[in-house]
């Protein structure tokens, strides 16, 4: 006997498969991640993430510009400083790098785009950690926090929107809103990495903000093998008033990410970070995967997890190609003309 129950109609043809697409990816879900260095005069390449540079003040409002065109939801900047300290002193000084990058694409773009900012100490400590260390070397989680605030406050004065604390100290969230309250920024969001892991995924971020850093962050990052700590850390960071939660990195952490979006009663975001694009670049590089379908079928998998948001760094690109195709999938992608496999 044939069957009755064929699924397979509803895969016949490029439009009945995206008419019956479960899981969609638009423009304004798509968040790109920045580098602007201090001392630079044209963009300079990061070796380890092809396609990717650090930005002088210049070249970063012309890649916002192409982030705006593209429909994209927002810019993530990190500062890559020329002088660093014990304490991280360039992240609160109004004209350090970070700072200045903020308020001259805020001032510039703010009413175009969402422009946000990473709060972490890392880019700035002479040791290359996310905190202050105390006299046995340890990361400080207090004393931490008291420099989160003023940084904190100093993001918020440049006119960054969204502050995306990612360094992982607790109680992180609820002082830093304290410190923005009382300083008057109410309005500034609280984008917290809630559930960031100390993975090897990080590897080619390090290169693209000249870390400093020598050892590991496993003292305040997550084990990889912890999946119900992932929701503890974020339903604990929304109890201190985060507007936003994030799993990162987002491929290896899907089950974490799902596990956030179905508990969470605010948006949840995940950072698709650096050895997740470098990956796919090298591979596609030497022939051995279609580079464009892999990077609409990996963003659409985050989507698919929960994510109501993917910081990318392929942001600008996923995003021009649903323009080109009427925000549609991506090339290969879901419901596409030529994706049809075995």
């Amino acid at each position: 006997m044939s069957p009755t129950i064929r699924p397979r109609r509803l895969r016949q043809s490029a439009p009945m498969r995206r008419l019956v697409a479960e899981t969609r990816i638009h423009p304004a879900q798509l968040v790109l991640p920045m580098f602007v260095a201090e001392g630079i005069t044209e963009p300079r390449p990061i070796s380890s993430m092809p396609g990717q540079v650090q930005h002088t003040l210049d070249s970063a409002a012309h890649e916002v510009e192409r982030a705006i065109a593209a429909g994209i939801g927002g810019v993530m900047l990190f500062g890559v400083p020329t002088q660093k300290d014990a304490v991280g002193s360039g992240a609160t000084d109004p004209d350090g790098i970070l700072n200045r990058a903020t308020a001259f694409l805020a001032e510039r773009f703010g009413d175009a785009t969402v422009v946000q900012t990473d709060l972490c100490l890392d880019e700035f400590t002479d040791h290359g950690h996310c905190g202050v260390l105390a006299a046995d070397g340890s990361v400080d989680n207090d004393a931490t926090l008291i420099r989160y605030a003023d940084m904190a406050i100093a993001q918020a004065e440049a006119g960054s929107q969204i502050l995306g604390l990612s360094g992982m100290m607790d109680g992180q969230v609820a002082h830093v809103r304290a410190a923005l309250d009382d300083a008057g920024h109410q309005q500034a969001a609280i984008l917290a990495y809630s559930a960031k892991y100390a993975t090897a995924l990080y590897g080619p971020f390090r290169e693209a903000v000249d870390s400093s850093l020598t050892g590991d962050r496993k003292t305040y990052q997550q084990d990889p093998g912890n999946r119900r700590e992932g929701l503890r850390e974020a339903l604990l960071d929304i109890a201190e008033g985060a507007d936003i939660v994030m799993v990162k990195p987002a491929s290896l952490y899907l089950d974490v990410l799902a596990d956030v979006a179905t508990a969470s009663d605010v948006p949840v975001w995940a950072y698709q970070v650096s050895g997740e694009y470098a990956m796919v670049e090298a591979a596609a590089a030497n022939g051995w995967i279609d580079r464009d379908r892999l990077i609409t079928e990996s963003i659409t998998s985050i989507v698919r997890a929960g994510a109501d948001a993917v910081l990318t760094y392929w942001a600008i690109e996923q995003a021009e190609w649903l323009q080109a195709r009427g925000m549609g999938q991506g090339p290969g992608g879901i419901g596409q003309a030529g994706s049809v496999s075995a």
